[in-house]
């Protein structure tokens, strides 16, 4: 008996994993880095970095500088999401499993979500939106077939994701985290890639 298409999901579709880099990775700015995959498909993938914070940046100045009012904003936290169009800003956030989605949401998984809109600053600034956020300045980027070229290249473990590595605050731990989470010991990896 097979399933329909729309019945199975595609185990090509990262959208909702994480990607851990191995130590073999040569770019200094994903080094150590556990990035959340946003969206994947055919064109492409677009992920945050998780475990990269931005204390320089206050929230609460960002939104002066934005022009927003802030009278009862939550301290939320600065990430660096990635280096493509690090002048834009994605909160990823927490939503209701079930419902719709506003425009300029992206729903990642059940339960979580990236907006781009500035309303939902504007909620947080206020005291409301969603129990947990964060925002990320910039994102990764890759073309066609180019994700999947560089995990073949040794450069990703893929994993579940979490919402400790997700919202958590404790950035230095959060790649071991990941990798124990699969089942590997962080000092058992080499930075060689290997051939069969």
């Amino acid at each position: 008996m097979s399933s329909s298409p729309s019945d199975t999901p595609d185990p090509q579709n990262l959208t909702g994993k994480v990607l851990i880099a191995m130590p073999g990775m040569t770019d200094p700015r994903f080094q150590r880095s556990v990035v959340l995959i946003c969206a994947h498909s055919d064109e492409g993938a677009m992920g945050l970095v998780l475990n990269r914070p931005m204390p320089e940046i206050d929230f609460g100045e960002l939104l002066e500088q934005l022009g927003i009012e802030t009278d009862a904003a939550r301290p939320i936290e600065v990430r660096f999401g990635g280096p493509v169009e690090p002048g834009r800003g994605f909160v990823l956030h927490t939503v209701p499993e079930h419902g719709d989605d506003p425009e300029g949401r992206l729903r990642i998984g059940q339960a979580l979500a990236l907006t781009t809109t500035r309303d939902i600053l504007e909620d947080l600034a206020h005291g409301n939106g969603p129990d947990s956020a964060v925002l990320a300045l910039g994102y990764a980027g890759w073309g066609p077939g180019q994700l999947e070229d560089e995990m073949l290249q040794n450069g990703w473990l893929t994993g579940n994701s979490a919402d400790e590595l997700i919202f958590g605050s404790d950035h230095d731990a959060k790649w071991q985290a990941a990798l124990r989470a699969q089942g590997i010991d962080p000092s058992m990896l080499s930075g060689a890639a290997g051939r069969a």
